[in-house]
């Protein structure tokens, strides 16, 4: 288990009702808590029907050894940089705005292919690679979102909406910022761990790829870490199998963007059977603030609370998240692609100093070739992220803003 706890915000006030649970986990609560609803009994000893007893495949790993088998790093050689900033030249040369970034418009005839296998490792393979070697000083802040956006267009040609306005004006905000910006906003504003330098607990994003470029690092701490899906599944099933049913029944989600209806009833586990062309699969989709809050945006008290069964079940997927995960070693200049429905994901808390910030851009990508299928209670989420979205439309901004759905003056 990871000894690296960084909770720098205060608490988000529980609403009435809720269990002993915050954003940050606590260990020995999560034992006690196990150990009570166990000696009460009456727990389900048997899986939800359908559901496999264990999962395989390369998507099983173990961050102890899973790079005994597999070297995540994708190390960028010279030629491969020349051809990335030729297409760079040739997106400028156009003179369109960001939005219209494409493998088309930045055309990397020699690196397309191996992107292309990347896209399949992500989707058939262990879930998630890293690009190295990109020469972020070398260019302005426009142009590494040029090449980002370029680079991800081969992989995933689709890049899905963040946020729906930008500058207070109706937008498809596809670039976000991960950045702390307590320096300049204070803590008053802030209601996602993303906009800190607060430990990020295990989470997934929204979408098929989360992807992440590292503009620069910290000075210290922030290590990113991931963790299989599958391997943590066949963990609880082995084990715990009341807490498969938990995470595969209705959750009440909280929706923090202004909603007609402020959350939404979802399970956050869910199970593919085999079919002719894909293997039997199992999809994680949940983040631990829409359950517990964080900062300035805390659980509503209109809402009902968690269960001590899904208190329990949260701790269990982080601290299994935690027991297997791996670090990979996230430097400036490299580009981290996850396949966000088998993997999820964590961040420790980090220190910045004046000199050096730690700076992220992240892109919510899809790619139709090789798309998993979508949780059918998802699709409205999906059209959220990816239907509409144009080329004229897109805004990629160039610099950090908090977006709405972890903005308490959204």
């Amino acid at each position: 288990m990871s000894t690296t706890v960084t909770f720098v915000t205060p608490s988000a006030p529980a609403p009435p009702g809720q269990p002993d649970i915050s954003y940050a986990p606590d260990y020995d609560k999560w034992q006690a808590r196990a150990a009570r609803r166990l000696k009460e009994g009456n727990l389900p000893t048997t899986l939800p029907k359908g559901f496999p007893e264990k999962l395989t495949g390369d998507l099983v790993w173990e961050g102890e050894s899973v790079a005994d088998t597999y070297d995540w790093t994708y190390v960028l050689n010279a030629e491969q940089l020349d051809e990335i900033d030729r297409a760079v030249e040739h997106f400028k040369g156009l003179g369109l705005p960001l939005g219209y970034v494409t493998a088309e418009t930045f055309p990397l005839p020699n690196l397309h292919g191996e992107l292309r296998r990347l896209s399949d490792e992500l989707h058939n393979g262990h879930g998630f690679f890293v690009i190295r070697g990109l020469r972020v000083d070398e260019h302005t802040r426009e142009e590494n979102v040029i090449i980002y956006a370029g680079i991800s267009a081969h992989i995933a040609p689709q890049r899905g909406r963040q946020d729906h306005k930008y500058n207070g004006q109706k937008a498809d905000v596809v670039l976000s910022h991960i950045k702390d910006l307590t320096w300049s906003q204070g803590n008053g504003e802030i209601g996602s761990p993303a906009y800190t330098t607060d430990k990020q607990v295990f989470h997934t994003d929204s979408g098929d790829i989360v992807s992440l470029f590292a503009l620069e690092t910290s000075a210290a701490g922030g290590a990113s870490k991931l963790a299989s899906t599958w391997r943590v599944y066949n963990e609880i099933a082995a084990s715990r199998p009341d807490l498969i049913h938990t995470l595969s029944q209705p959750w009440d989600m909280e929706v923090f963007e202004k909603a007609d209806k402020q959350y939404i009833e979802r399970p956050l586990l869910f199970h593919f059977p085999a079919t002719d062309s894909t293997p039997e699969r199992v999809s994680l989709q949940y983040g631990r603030r829409y359950f517990v809050g964080f900062g300035a945006l805390p659980r509503s008290p209109n809402i009902p609370p968690i269960t001590e069964a899904q208190a329990e079940a949260l701790d269990t997927i982080h601290f299994l998240g935690e027991k297997y995960c791996v670090n990979t070693d996230f430097q400036k200049g490299d580009i981290q692609y996850i396949n966000n429905l088998a993997i999820f994901h964590a961040r420790d808390g980090f220190t910045d100093t004046p000199e050096k910030r730690r700076h992220l851009l992240r892109l919510w990508l899809r790619d139709p070739e090789n798309a998993w299928q979508t949780p059918e209670v998802l699709n409205y989420r999906w059209a959220q992220l990816y239907e509409g979205v144009t080329p004229e439309g897109q805004v990629l901004p160039l610099e950090p803003f908090i977006r709405s759905a972890g903005n308490k003056g959204r």
